[in-house]
Order: C-alpha cells, then structure tokens, then sequence
C-alpha cells in the first residue's frame, strides 16, 4: 500500500501527523484509522465472497484482479496453448537492430565509395545516429535567436 514512501516522505507525515493532532491524541488517532482500514478489508473480503456465491461453482476460481485490463492480457499472453513465448524468445531485437545497422553502414560505404571522388572527407549529408554528439567547449555560446526570446 506505502510502497512508494520513502524515508524522508515517512518520517515527514510522522512530524506533521505530531503537530496536527498533538502528541496525547495521537495514539487515539493511529488506532481510529486503523480499526476503519480493518473494517473497510473485511466489508471488501465479504462483498467478494458474496459475488462468488452468486456467480456458482463453475467459477469458483475466478480472481478479481482478472478484471483488470492489464492483468487480463498478461495472463493470455503468457498462456502456453498459444506459443506466444516461443515467438517472443525467438526474436532478438539486438541481433535484429546490429543487421540493420550493418546493412547501412555497408550501403552508405558503397554510396560514399562512389561518390567520395567529388566529395573527399565531407559526410554528404548524412547523419551518424550510433555515435554521441560532441559536447561543447564552455566558452561556445549557443545562437542568439531573436524570435524566440
């Protein structure tokens, strides 16, 4: 439930839960709240075994997390009858992704090969999107542009 509380955020509503309700009310409080969370799980637990009743045996093992959209396709996909996993663990994106970067790299040398006579040492225009931008020094300043301030 306070699974993405962390340290700090705790001990935060610790010293605002003391200064709001003091620190002799306090424990009154903690012991109000959690009575009424108690109460609120048992009427939900109650409510879910009704509707199983009503519903009959034929689903008994039914959950209601199922109902969650989500949750619904993670357990078909996951389903063995059909050999969504085989498929899923065939495919290699990396190995998918490498071929195709070679297949361009190769065929822009091929292009650049023959072009490279009129062009030596410029990149025609491409744009290599495996290599890092080049940070720059700290004295270069970016353009000034007028419109946009």
């Amino acid at each position: 439930m306070f699974n993405d509380i962390g340290p700090l955020e705790l001990v935060t509503l610790i010293v605002l839960a003391v200064l709001v309700f003091g620190p002799d009310k306090l424990p009154k409080v903690i012991q109000d709240v959690t009575r009424t969370i108690r109460k609120i799980r048992e009427f939900s637990e109650s409510a879910k075994n009704d509707i199983r009743e009503e519903l009959g045996p034929e689903f008994k093992d039914f959950e209601f997390e199922d109902l969650n959209p989500k949750t619904f396709i993670r357990k078909q996909l996951d389903n063995e009858d059909l050999g969504l996993k085989e498929i899923r663990n065939g495919f290699d994106l990396k190995k998918e992704m490498a071929e195709v970067t070679e297949a361009v790299h190769s065929r822009d040398s091929d292009t650049s090969s023959a072009s490279s006579a009129g062009a030596a040492g410029s990149s025609g225009g491409r744009i290599d999107m495996t290599k890092k931008p080049e940070t720059p020094d700290p004295d270069d300043r970016p353009p000034f542009d007028a419109d946009a301030t």
